[in-house]
């Protein structure tokens, strides 16, 4: 008989990316799928002054946070390892998002719809609005990317992620088992916006079936049609390697999408 899963420790996990945690959290809400409000909490840089404009990283969720709930007693906006990150990019000196879903992608819209209109009273510049996304999350900020107005978002951080079913494969649509919501089914590469720079980050142990094959697939043909691509690949990385591979490799791929997410928000000057 296999051991018991410990779920409280699953959801509990932090990234292994130490920093001081430099930012200041505070909860809001905002108008979910079914006419809710749901609570959405913004991470503000401690540096940040207030009436400035600061770009913003919204962190995308991809299964419903009911089941989330009913699963590790917490929304995914609490699990440990997305408030470390939250943090991580807030020290960074960005403002980062993170919200609890009824549906996932009609509420990833309807954030980034409420960014747009309280963009001025939340200190964000909603020109310069990238998203995070890792796991069984990564169809739902590709669905997104693929079906926001041009300009909303400009760029995207995709950590180990199921992608696309190309060429034939079922192999998301078959993973979407596990609850997680595949709004870009029967899209390709080609549908992605070409000026948004994306970052993969890949593990290369990753046990999950077929993940790596996707990720592989998705970047063969993004790079045919000559997307702004980077892949890091982490030999030796399994499934969410940031919370659970202490390697002095784990916490360099974590600083180069940090590193990636400031270049190309905070010290972007133009598109």
């Amino acid at each position: 008989m296999s051991p018991e899963i410990d779920l409280q420790a699953i959801a509990s996990r932090r990234i292994v990316y130490r920093i001081p945690r430099e930012c200041v959290r505070r909860a809001q809400s905002y108008r979910a799928a079914d006419g809710t409000m749901q609570p959405i909490d913004i991470y503000y840089p401690s540096t940040a002054v207030s009436g400035s404009m600061l770009p913003a990283v919204v962190m995308i969720t991809g299964y419903p946070d009911a089941g989330m709930l009913r699963i590790f007693g917490r929304h995914a906006k609490e699990f440990g390892s997305n408030v470390s990150w939250a943090e991580a990019i807030a020290a960074s000196g960005l403002i980062v998002v993170t919200y609890v879903n009824v549906k996932p992608y009609d509420d990833a819209v309807n954030v980034l719809q409420h960014i747009s209109d309280y963009g001025t009273e939340l200190g964000i510049d909603r020109s310069r609005l990238g998203v995070w996304s890792c796991s069984g999350n990564v169809p739902n900020a590709l669905g997104l990317l693929i079906g926001a107005p041009d300009g909303r978002i400009s760029c995207a951080a995709l950590l180990y992620g199921y992608m696309l079913d190309l060429n034939g494969s079922t192999i998301v649509k078959d993973a979407s088992r596990f609850g997680f919501v595949t709004p870009a089914t029967g899209r390709s590469t080609a549908d992605l916006p070409t000026r948004v720079p994306l970052i993969v980050a890949r593990a290369g142990l990753d046990e999950m079936p077929g993940l790596n094959r996707t990720i592989d697939a998705f970047v063969e043909q993004a790079l045919e049609n000559n997307l702004a691509i980077s892949l890091v690949n982490h030999r030796e990385g399994p499934h969410a390697f940031d919370a659970v591979h202490d390697s002095d490799e784990t916490r360099r791929i974590i600083r180069q999408v940090l590193v990636f997410l400031t270049i190309r928000l905070l010290r972007a000057t133009d598109k």
